[in-house]
Protein backbone atom coordinates (compact mmCIF):
# COMPACT_ATOMS: atom_id res chain seq x y z
CA UNK A 1 0.00 0.00 0.00
CA UNK A 2 1.17 2.94 -0.93
CA UNK A 3 0.43 6.97 0.82
CA UNK A 4 1.36 10.39 -0.32
CA UNK A 5 1.90 13.18 1.81
CA UNK A 6 1.53 17.05 0.57
CA UNK A 7 3.08 18.95 2.77
CA UNK A 8 1.40 22.45 2.13
CA UNK A 9 3.68 25.01 4.07
CA UNK A 10 4.01 28.00 3.28
CA UNK A 11 7.87 27.78 4.26
CA UNK A 12 10.40 26.40 1.23
CA UNK A 13 13.30 24.03 1.77
CA UNK A 14 15.09 23.96 4.25
CA UNK A 15 13.23 25.98 6.58
CA UNK A 16 11.77 23.64 9.17
CA UNK A 17 7.95 23.23 8.98
CA UNK A 18 5.81 22.39 11.76
CA UNK A 19 3.08 21.20 9.50
CA UNK A 20 5.89 18.35 8.58
CA UNK A 21 6.67 17.47 12.07
CA UNK A 22 2.94 16.71 13.18
CA UNK A 23 3.02 14.92 9.59
CA UNK A 24 5.93 13.20 11.13
CA UNK A 25 3.40 11.08 13.67
CA UNK A 26 1.24 10.02 10.79
CA UNK A 27 3.79 8.76 8.32
CA UNK A 28 5.35 6.43 11.31
CA UNK A 29 2.62 5.36 12.08
CA UNK A 30 1.71 4.74 8.67
CA UNK A 31 4.93 2.93 7.84
CA UNK A 32 4.15 0.91 10.89
CA UNK A 33 1.25 -0.72 8.89
CA UNK A 34 3.52 -1.47 6.41
CA UNK A 35 2.66 1.97 3.86
CA UNK A 36 4.95 3.06 1.91
CA UNK A 37 5.04 6.75 2.13
CA UNK A 38 6.57 9.20 0.18
CA UNK A 39 6.16 12.94 0.73
CA UNK A 40 6.50 16.18 -1.35
CA UNK A 41 6.84 19.91 0.04
CA UNK A 42 4.25 21.41 -2.16
CA UNK A 43 5.90 24.80 -2.46
CA UNK A 44 8.94 23.64 -3.67
CA UNK A 45 7.46 22.81 -6.87
CA UNK A 46 6.40 25.21 -9.67
CA UNK A 47 2.76 24.48 -9.81
CA UNK A 48 0.85 27.20 -11.69
CA UNK A 49 -2.91 28.25 -10.36
CA UNK A 50 -5.18 26.35 -12.76
CA UNK A 51 -8.02 23.59 -12.19
CA UNK A 52 -6.20 21.80 -15.56
CA UNK A 53 -4.28 17.84 -14.86
CA UNK A 54 -1.10 19.83 -17.06
CA UNK A 55 -0.42 23.99 -17.44
CA UNK A 56 1.91 23.47 -20.03
CA UNK A 57 5.38 23.75 -19.96
CA UNK A 58 7.72 23.87 -16.47
CA UNK A 59 4.18 22.65 -14.46
CA UNK A 60 5.87 20.11 -12.38
CA UNK A 61 2.23 19.52 -11.01
CA UNK A 62 1.85 16.25 -13.18
CA UNK A 63 4.54 13.99 -11.65
CA UNK A 64 2.77 14.68 -8.61
CA UNK A 65 -0.42 13.68 -10.38
CA UNK A 66 1.38 10.79 -11.29
CA UNK A 67 2.21 9.89 -7.67
CA UNK A 68 -1.54 10.61 -6.53
CA UNK A 69 -2.72 8.34 -9.24
CA UNK A 70 -0.21 5.55 -8.08
CA UNK A 71 -0.98 6.07 -4.20
CA UNK A 72 -3.93 4.41 -1.82
CA UNK A 73 -3.88 7.34 0.29
CA UNK A 74 -3.48 11.06 0.15
CA UNK A 75 -2.56 13.46 3.25
CA UNK A 76 -2.62 17.04 2.53
CA UNK A 77 -0.94 18.61 5.40
CA UNK A 78 -1.29 22.50 6.19
CA UNK A 79 -0.89 24.91 8.34
CA UNK A 80 -3.69 27.65 9.24
CA UNK A 81 -3.94 31.10 8.13
CA UNK A 82 -6.45 33.57 9.15
CA UNK A 83 -8.70 30.25 10.36
CA UNK A 84 -7.98 28.79 6.92
CA UNK A 85 -5.89 26.17 4.66
CA UNK A 86 -2.94 27.84 3.58
CA UNK A 87 -3.05 28.97 -0.07
CA UNK A 88 -0.88 26.24 -0.99
CA UNK A 89 -2.98 23.48 -0.10
CA UNK A 90 -6.14 25.47 -2.28
CA UNK A 91 -3.82 25.73 -5.54
CA UNK A 92 -3.28 21.28 -4.97
CA UNK A 93 -7.55 21.37 -4.31
CA UNK A 94 -7.93 23.11 -7.40
CA UNK A 95 -5.20 21.77 -9.30
CA UNK A 96 -7.11 17.95 -8.36
CA UNK A 97 -10.34 19.66 -9.30
CA UNK A 98 -9.36 18.10 -12.75
CA UNK A 99 -9.78 14.17 -11.81
CA UNK A 100 -13.30 14.89 -11.21
CA UNK A 101 -14.07 14.19 -15.19
CA UNK A 102 -11.24 12.19 -15.47
CA UNK A 103 -11.78 8.04 -15.45
CA UNK A 104 -9.59 4.32 -16.00
CA UNK A 105 -10.21 2.16 -18.83
CA UNK A 106 -12.72 0.91 -16.99
CA UNK A 107 -14.94 4.21 -16.49
CA UNK A 108 -13.95 4.18 -12.71
CA UNK A 109 -13.11 8.14 -11.76
CA UNK A 110 -9.43 8.43 -10.64
CA UNK A 111 -10.00 9.87 -7.10
CA UNK A 112 -12.22 6.32 -6.53
CA UNK A 113 -11.14 3.83 -4.37
CA UNK A 114 -8.40 5.84 -2.43
CA UNK A 115 -8.76 7.42 0.65
CA UNK A 116 -7.78 10.67 1.79
CA UNK A 117 -6.92 12.80 5.22
CA UNK A 118 -5.66 16.31 6.52
CA UNK A 119 -3.23 17.34 9.25
CA UNK A 120 -3.50 20.84 10.68
CA UNK A 121 -0.82 23.00 12.45
CA UNK A 122 -1.72 26.52 13.74
CA UNK A 123 -0.95 27.85 16.93
CA UNK A 124 -4.40 29.97 16.87
CA UNK A 125 -8.09 27.74 16.66
CA UNK A 126 -9.22 27.03 13.15
CA UNK A 127 -8.52 23.45 12.52
CA UNK A 128 -11.94 22.07 12.19
CA UNK A 129 -12.81 24.61 10.02
CA UNK A 130 -9.91 23.77 7.60
CA UNK A 131 -10.53 20.02 8.31
CA UNK A 132 -14.02 20.57 7.26
CA UNK A 133 -13.16 22.41 3.54
CA UNK A 134 -10.11 20.26 2.94
CA UNK A 135 -12.03 17.28 3.28
CA UNK A 136 -15.03 18.71 1.41
CA UNK A 137 -12.87 19.37 -1.71
CA UNK A 138 -11.65 15.91 -1.26
CA UNK A 139 -14.66 14.24 -1.15
CA UNK A 140 -16.08 16.07 -4.03
CA UNK A 141 -13.12 15.33 -6.01
CA UNK A 142 -14.26 11.50 -4.95
CA UNK A 143 -11.86 10.31 -2.22
CA UNK A 144 -13.06 8.32 -0.02
CA UNK A 145 -12.96 9.80 3.52
CA UNK A 146 -12.46 7.58 6.42
CA UNK A 147 -14.20 8.60 10.33
CA UNK A 148 -11.69 10.65 12.01
CA UNK A 149 -9.35 10.63 9.16
CA UNK A 150 -7.39 13.36 10.53
CA UNK A 151 -5.19 14.90 13.53
CA UNK A 152 -4.42 18.59 14.56
CA UNK A 153 -2.35 20.55 16.32
CA UNK A 154 -2.80 24.48 17.87
CA UNK A 155 -2.33 26.20 20.65
CA UNK A 156 -5.98 28.04 21.46
CA UNK A 157 -7.06 31.17 21.02
CA UNK A 158 -4.53 34.14 20.38
CA UNK A 159 -0.73 34.05 19.13
CA UNK A 160 1.64 31.72 21.05
CA UNK A 161 4.13 29.47 20.44
CA UNK A 162 4.11 26.87 17.27
CA UNK A 163 4.05 23.08 17.46
CA UNK A 164 7.90 22.88 17.39
CA UNK A 165 8.23 25.26 20.50
CA UNK A 166 6.14 23.82 22.88
CA UNK A 167 5.52 20.44 23.91
CA UNK A 168 1.83 21.64 24.67
CA UNK A 169 -0.94 18.90 23.19
CA UNK A 170 1.94 16.80 21.15
CA UNK A 171 0.18 13.18 22.89
CA UNK A 172 -2.86 14.15 22.04
CA UNK A 173 -2.18 14.95 18.45
CA UNK A 174 -0.06 11.78 18.27
CA UNK A 175 -2.62 9.87 19.53
CA UNK A 176 -5.32 11.17 17.03
CA UNK A 177 -3.08 10.62 14.36
CA UNK A 178 -2.15 7.03 14.82
CA UNK A 179 -5.83 7.00 14.66
CA UNK A 180 -6.05 8.40 11.48
CA UNK A 181 -3.46 6.44 10.31
CA UNK A 182 -4.91 2.96 11.30
CA UNK A 183 -8.62 4.48 9.80
CA UNK A 184 -6.57 5.16 6.67
CA UNK A 185 -5.35 2.20 5.95
CA UNK A 186 -8.17 0.87 6.99
CA UNK A 187 -10.62 1.83 4.60
CA UNK A 188 -8.00 1.74 1.87
CA UNK A 189 -7.86 -2.13 2.80
CA UNK A 190 -11.54 -2.43 2.54
CA UNK A 191 -11.93 -0.48 -1.24
CA UNK A 192 -9.24 -3.18 -2.43
CA UNK A 193 -11.53 -5.92 -1.84
CA UNK A 194 -14.44 -3.94 -2.57
CA UNK A 195 -13.74 -1.35 -4.92
CA UNK A 196 -16.34 1.52 -5.75
CA UNK A 197 -17.93 0.95 -9.34
CA UNK A 198 -17.91 3.35 -12.22
CA UNK A 199 -21.04 5.53 -12.18
CA UNK A 200 -24.36 4.97 -13.46
CA UNK A 201 -24.51 6.21 -16.87
CA UNK A 202 -26.35 9.29 -17.28
CA UNK A 203 -29.28 9.04 -19.70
Amino acid sequence: MKALILNCTLKPSPEPSNTRALAEEVIQALTDHGVDVDVQRVVDLHIPFGVQSDMGAGDEWPAVRAQIVASDILVIATPTWLGQPASVAKVVLERLDAMISETDDAGVPLAYNKVAGVIVTGNEDGAHHVIAEVSGGLADIGFTIPGQAWTYWNMGPGPGPSYTETDHGHEWSRSTGRTMAANLVAVATALQHHPIPAPPSKG
